[in-house]
């Protein structure tokens, strides 16, 4: 039961990844591809950007609900970054809905393409820098500490701001591959091509970074990842997706299904090797134990009901979330 609440738990976080920072990176890659290119992200991120948040609310559902330890050491000891993650999304929301659904085309629209555009660079930030802080060991509940130590410390340092710098790219590249297939234009084409390819770059350059700065801040995540053949393999197979990606963005086709699938399975190999190594861990605590997936879980009852209700919530919202996405996004793949 605990087993499959977790499984759903990741696999939620991983379509949020996917769709959401599709969703997000729009917003960066437009930062870069101009005025021009507006039109063609609108259309695209339209239909679906409001519906990708379906995954996050089932995963703090579940956290909330199955882990509620975790739940409110995050909220309480990492407050500062995750509202500022809720005021990215917020903002962002509340712009590109007024800027696409607008009548009126006036002076308005600039100011929200701004609030777009940062929106879109600020909330996968901190979302990185949470997930960097939940795992680098600083969070600490001793009451004697002092505000700076207890909530600014776990998450202001060079590590988790490298891997706010990392998530921001990650979903700039998964934004760039799928706006590939979002276009009939050739030069546009080329151009998220183009972006595709140097967010690869970044992506894998920031990645490096990331366990540089790791050692930095005195948490051993090279000898955690080499001690660990899954993520050694992951990592290898995420090279090895790189070149067939690297393909399919130099061909001038509408064929994008086989672009996506390798996009989606580079990502999930490379969340599947992260998490790996930190598994069974959900937070990692400064001279205390551990909060792990056995010592935070709720009671078995509350497990019970919680299972239930995932189970008929995603027989409910599944089938139609497919429907939506084949609709509006299989079409020309």
């Amino acid at each position: 039961m605990l087993t499959l609440i977790i499984l759903i738990l990741g696999t939620s976080f991983l379509l949020y990844t996917l769709l959401g920072g599709a969703d997000f990176g729009a917003g960066i890659i437009e930062t870069f591809a101009g005025r021009k290119e507006e039109r063609t992200i609108s259309k695209a991120i339209a239909p679906v950007w409001e519906a990708n948040h379906v995954w996050l609310i089932l995963a703090v559902v579940i956290l909330f609900t199955g882990f509620p330890a975790v739940y409110a050491s995050i909220s309480l000891v990492l407050h500062i970054p995750l509202m500022l993650v809720l005021i990215g999304i917020i903002f962002r929301g509340c712009a590109f809905t007024f800027r696409h659904y607008d009548v009126a085309s006036d002076s308005a629209q600039k100011y929200y393409s701004v609030f777009f555009k940062l929106s879109s660079f600020v909330t996968p930030f901190f979302l990185g820098i949470t997930l960097a802080a939940m795992i680098l060991g600083r969070i600490t509940f001793d009451e004697n500490a002092g505000f700076y130590e207890k909530f600014m410390a776990p998450w202001l340092n060079v590590f988790c701001c490298t891997m706010g710098f990392f998530a921001v790219s990650l979903f700039g590249y998964i934004s760039a591959t799928f706006l590939v297939g979002e276009t009939s234009d050739d030069r546009e084409r080329r151009k998220y091509a183009m972006f595709s390819k140097q967010f690869m770059i970044s992506t894998m350059i920031l990645g490096l970074l990331v366990f540089i700065m790791a050692e930095v801040e005195g948490h051993r995540l090279t000898n955690e990842f080499l001690a660990s053949p899954v993520s050694i393999s992951m990592l290898l197979c995420v090279l090895l997706i790189c070149p067939f990606i690297w393909y399919f963005l130099n061909r001038r086709s509408n064929k994008t299904l086989f672009l996506r699938i390798a996009i989606g399975v580079q990502v999930t190999v490379v969340l599947v090797g992260w998490f790996y190594i930190q598994f069974p861990v959900l937070i990692q605590v400064s001279g205390g134990e551990h909060l792990t997936v056995y010592n935070t879980h709720a009671p078995e009852a509350t497990l019970y009901q919680l299972l239930i209700a995932l189970i008929v919530g995603l027989v409910l919202v599944v089938p139609g979330f497919l429907y939506l996405f084949g609709v509006f996004k299989m079409k020309g793949t």
